[in-house]
């Protein structure tokens, strides 16, 4: 006959070994469900114009949602618009070799996220006494590569204009000449 107090420390034990077990599995299927795919780009902003103006734009994916971070210094204290322009060339002194902003909708100008606007329109820094100024704008319009035209920023340039963008004017919103020019890679 066998004696139930010496398998009450066996029963024990394989509970223990089974409830780790369904823990660990627990924490593997989190670890799979939190997993996230992180695309970088980034653009240096250098001068143009004659102006001092330099910068960085990072540009971080995580799943369909896309982060802009621009920062700018050594510029003229005021407002200034930020817009990405259709080619991927700063070569020319006046910045014009990036041509027009980027506008695969092809919508008029306007202000992010209100009425029809470029997707190039990114909006305007406020730079301090300092010459510094950043703006941070996030969407599940852009994308960074794929095979979208209408959402790929990659081979595109970021703009930093000498005024403000009064969200009106066509097709540039009025935001003066360019004094910024990076050319967005990954």
């Amino acid at each position: 006959m066998l004696n139930t107090r010496s398998l009450i420390p066996f029963i024990l034990i394989l509970l223990v070994l089974s409830a780790c077990k369904k823990e660990a599995k627990s924490t593997e299927t989190t670890e799979q469900e939190e997993g996230v795919t992180l695309i970088t780009a980034q653009a240096s902003i250098d001068s143009k114009s004659g102006s001092t103006l330099t910068g960085d734009a990072l540009f971080t994916q995580v799943d369909d949602q896309v982060t802009l971070k621009l920062t700018i210094e050594n510029a003229s204290p005021g407002i200034h618009a930020a817009h990405i322009h259709q080619n991927g060339d700063c070569s020319s002194e006046d910045g014009k070799s990036a041509g027009g902003h980027w506008n695969p909708t092809e919508h008029d100008h306007g202000k992010w996220g209100e009425g029809q606007f470029h997707k190039g329109d990114i909006g305007n820094i406020k730079v301090g006494e300092d010459g510094k100024g950043s703006i941070e704008l996030t969407t599940d319009l852009w994308a960074i590569g794929g095979d979208d035209a209408a959402k790929n920023v990659l081979g595109k340039s970021i703009i930093v204009h000498a005024k403000a963008d009064d969200f009106a004017t066509q097709p540039t919103g009025n935001a003066g000449g360019r004094e910024g020019c990076g050319v967005i890679v990954k």
